[in-house]
């Protein structure tokens, strides 16, 4: 196992990315008794830039300084929320997620201001704002409300809110519900948005913790609290995005779920940026063949015109 029973966790600065690494903490305290375990924060380039995120090459900004300090040895492990992380950039060579927390919540949620006479997205008048930081839920939101405005907003969820409430310029926000319950905020909830109008994405509600291959240790104990259903969920639904070689302006969903008899089941749509267009599939296969699931569901959305969809995105 460990030599010294000491391991540096290393993660992003923002709330919700330091509560993800208390809670990895927490779990590999819980494995080994006498366990030290270190939180390095690590302030990302993409957590300073307030601008659109492909000026700095997409979601790969989050993950470049954590990637470099986990490959020079100055952390032990990673801990990151896996829908940020890219599906058109390798990771590291020599680096590896050792283990994919239980997925918790995937839906998307609408917030609404205090004393706001609105508690469903329907409810809103036409020409009303919302606010959303994912090109994914702005195309899915335009697709069944054509007659919103729908703006981006950067940051992390913590300073996202505080705008929205200080700015109060808009009517409504999407976010994710795992990540208002990871920073206690969850009674922040207006509307539960059901998954046929909100398809997750890629990664949702899931923690990933990355480590060195060499690092048998750290990986036999990371391993333990890998959760093997949510691995190949996780594994299809990357296997797809993968295939798609989106960027971080494309809007690309994907859901895997396990049916009631064992099968493995995967949606993926990708949209026009307003989601007047869209393309979507829906394939199933046995629970071992999760990449080729999700190859073979890329493949489908492709035929489809999903490339044509995400060449048409400027990044």
């Amino acid at each position: 196992m460990l030599p010294d029973l000491r391991i540096r966790i290393g993660s992003r600065t923002s709330p919700m990315a330091l509560a993800q690494a208390d809670q990895v903490r927490d779990l590999l305290t819980d494995q080994v008794n006498g366990l030290e375990a270190e939180i390095v924060g690590i302030q990302t380039s993409g957590d300073r830039w307030q601008g659109d995120l492909a000026e700095l090459g997409g979601k790969s900004a989050f993950l470049k300084e954590i990637d470099r300090h986990l490959l020079s040895g100055d952390i032990d492990i990673a801990v990151h929320c896996m829908k940020d992380v890219p599906g058109d950039v390798p990771l590291p060579e020599g680096t590896t997620f050792a283990a994919y927390l239980e997925r918790e919540d995937v839906h998307d949620v609408v917030v609404f201001p205090a004393g706001s006479p609105y508690s469903s997205i329907d409810e809103l008048p036409a020409g009303a704002r919302v606010a959303t930081s994912a090109v994914r839920r702005k195309a899915q939101i335009l697709r069944v409300r054509p007659d919103l405005h729908v703006d981006r907003i950067r940051g992390n969820v913590n300073s996202r809110l505080a705008r929205f409430d200080a700015e109060q310029r808009f009517d409504a926000m999407i976010l994710a519900q795992a990540g208002l319950r990871r920073i206690g905020m969850e009674d922040r909830v207006g509307q539960v948005l059901p998954l046929e109008t909100m398809c997750p994405a890629v990664g949702a509600g899931v923690i990933g913790v990355q480590c060195r291959t060499a690092d048998t240790g750290v990986m036999e104990l990371v391993r333990l609290l890998d959760h093997a259903e949510t691995r190949m969920h996780v594994t299809a639904e990357r296997a797809m995005l993968q295939g798609l070689q989106g960027h971080c302006n494309s809007p690309i969903a994907g859901h895997c779920t396990t049916t009631g008899d064992g099968r493995l089941s995967l949606i993926g749509m990708v949209f026009s940026p307003e989601g007047g267009t869209f393309a979507d599939a829906h394939e199933w296969d046995k629970p071992d063949r999760a990449p080729e699931l999700g190859a073979y569901v890329a493949a489908s959305l492709v035929r489809k015109g999903a490339h044509d969809l995400i060449a048409g995105i400027p990044h």
